[in-house]
C-alpha cells in the first residue's frame, strides 16, 4: 500500500497519483514533496541567474528592451527564491 498525501490530508488509496510514501513511512507536513524535487527546483534557479545574465548580455548587443527587461526579471525572481528559500 502507498500513502498519498495533499496538502492537508494523507490517505492510503492506491489509485490516486499525487505524492506517494511508502507505509509506515513518516510524511513532514511543513515539507511535502520529495528531496529529488527540492532539488531539482533549487538546480533550475541557480541555472535562471547564468542564463539571465546571457540573455541581458545578448539583449544589450541587439538593443532588445524587452530582453533586458525579462532577463533582469529571471535573475531577480531567481535570486529572490534562492535567498526566501535558504534564509527566510
Amino acid at each position: 500500500n502507498w500513502i498519498y498525501c495533499s496538502r492537508n490530508t494523507a490517505v492510503i488509496e492506491p489509485r490516486l497519483k499525487i505524492m506517494r510514501w511508502r507505509e509506515g513511512q513518516e510524511v513532514d507536513p511543513d515539507n511535502p514533496y520529495p528531496e529529488s524535487t527540492q532539488m531539482m527546483m533549487e538546480m533550475a534557479y541557480w541555472m535562471s541567474i547564468p542564463i539571465g545574465m546571457a540573455l541581458l548580455w545578448i539583449a544589450f548587443k541587439g538593443r532588445i528592451m524587452w530582453l533586458k527587461v525579462w532577463s533582469i526579471g529571471l535573475m531577480a525572481l531567481g535570486i529572490g527564491i534562492l535567498v526566501y528559500e535558504n534564509f527566510a
